[in-house]
């Protein structure tokens, strides 16, 4: 998946089928000219329905396509059959999106499992046909319902990422490289700021042919949680990751000022978002001989009581092992 077709975030206009026409028809066969009233009701209007599928991973297929329009319920008919249902329209989507009113910017529902169903807009009601009017003192009646009309709504949808562990760190801190590295990924790398503006999945392969998903997410800057920068956008994919990698590079001014940077961050988006498992990575450390490496862990160790962190380098291929077994030991 090429950076540029990663969609998170779409809006729609959807409108469900109006109700078919109750009959006003009147029985008229051979022998029976004055048969009284059979007219059948009016079929459903077609509903919207948003439907979660497991092997779609971007909200791009949509990014074209703006309106959704289900059909209209058919009309009554003779000796009190029933019209035919509006066909529903289905709209496909990745697990993990999140469905907004536009007006109201309220959250209708969320999506997190593959083949879930909700309906966005029903279809209108089909009308009772003449039949249904019958009584004693009206034994013909010549009227029936109109269908209900159908429901027009315009909608967001929004995709929090469904992954594992998500990445945390400023831009060019070499979370990218991580990901080319221990994953199948491709993502785009270069030596400044803001390379990476949309999410990139990797699924990291364990040992005995176990897999765990990885989020790398554009980088925050101080003020993201105001909406600076990718802001929100990038905030919110982290929602849903249940191990958080803070990555920092061994050449920070100062790590801990970062680290606590990125916590503030988060803690004002969502504080919730603290509550998960955290570990943190000192990236870049292959330029760290072994002096400097133990003068900094006498520091770290007191910056970073009850967090565990440990050294690695992506390009030097070091304690990428001992990376994978902290995460697959804190996923489990």
């Amino acid at each position: 998946m090429t950076e540029g077709n990663f969609v998170d975030y779409v809006k729609i206009h959807v409108t469900s089928g109006k109700g078919g026409q109750g009959s006003r028809h009147m029985r008229r066969e051979k022998y029976i000219p004055k048969g009284g009233p059979d007219g059948g009701d009016g079929g459903r209007g077609g509903h919207v329905i948003i439907r979660a599928d497991k092997n779609l991973w971007t909200l791009y297929h949509l990014k074209f396509k703006k309106h959704f329009r289900a059909e209209h319920g058919e009309s009554g008919g003779k000796q009190t059959s029933t019209g035919a249902d509006g066909a529903d329209v289905y709209v496909d989507v990745p697990l993990g999106t999140v469905v907004r009113d536009k007006e109201t910017n309220d959250i209708l529902f969320e999506l997190t499992e593959d083949g879930e169903q909700k309906v966005i807009v029903k279809g209108g009601r089909g009308g009772m046909g003449n039949a249904h009017f019958k009584t004693a003192t009206n034994q013909t009646p010549r009227y029936a319902q109109p269908g209900e009309e159908g429901v027009e709504l315009d909608i967001i949808l929004e995709l929090k990422i469904l992954a594992d562990v998500g990445l945390v760190g400023f831009p060019n801190a070499g979370k990218s490289t991580l990901l080319s590295v221990i994953t199948a990924a491709k993502p785009k790398i270069d030596n400044y700021e803001f390379t990476t503006l949309k999410p990139n999945l990797g699924i990291v392969e364990y040992r005995n042919h176990q897999t765990f998903v990885v989020a790398d997410i554009p980088g925050i800057i101080e003020g993201a949680a105001e909406g600076k920068g990718i802001g929100h956008r990038f905030l919110r994919h982290i929602e849903r990751n249940s191990t958080l990698l803070f990555l920092i590079p061994a050449d920070a001014q100062d790590i801990k000022e970062q680290y606590e940077i990125l916590v503030d961050e988060l803690r004002r988006y969502n504080p919730e978002l603290l509550d998960k498992e955290r570990l943190v990575a000192i990236s870049k450390s292959d330029m760290l001989d072994e002096e400097l490496k133990a003068e900094m862990k006498v520091l770290l160790d007191k910056d970073f009581k009850g967090i565990p962190y440990l050294f690695i380098s992506s390009v030097a291929h070091q304690g990428l092992t001992e990376l994978k077994d902290k995460l697959w030991e804190m996923l489990h």
